[in-house]
């Protein structure tokens, strides 16, 4: 079992509701696993303000933390050790500092704390 799983989403280039249901079979299937976290890698996009995918499926997290599918989430940029959100998640699962992206402000993921 791992505490922390990372699943890739723009590596197919998929559109923003295929991106969506791609998400959340992996949560399923994280959760199944018995993982705490899942990363999910979603690009930021090139226009500079964050593309679909980025903000579409940050939008669906709201949705998913609102119907208590997920704990919830952390954005990339704010996945930082002065984000009391991000303090409580490290205190569940402190596997979670080694990770690289934790203090990076790297808007292209975004941290997923699963139930």
């Amino acid at each position: 079992m791992r505490a922390i799983k990372t699943f890739n989403v723009e590596a197919g280039i998929p559109t923003l509701e295929e991106a969506r249901r791609l998400v959340i079979d992996e949560i399923k299937q994280a959760k199944l696993g018995g993982a705490k976290v899942l990363k999910v890698i979603h690009g930021y996009g090139s226009s500079g303000k964050g593309g679909s995918l980025c903000v579409g499926l940050r939008k669906s997290f709201g949705l998913r933390k609102k119907e208590r599918v997920i704990r919830d989430f952390i954005p990339g940029e704010d996945f930082t050790i002065f984000n009391p959100t991000t303090l409580n998640l490290l205190e569940a699962a402190p596997e979670m500092r080694a990770d690289q992206d934790l203090g990076a402000t790297n808007e292209g993921v975004t941290i997923v704390w699963l139930k």
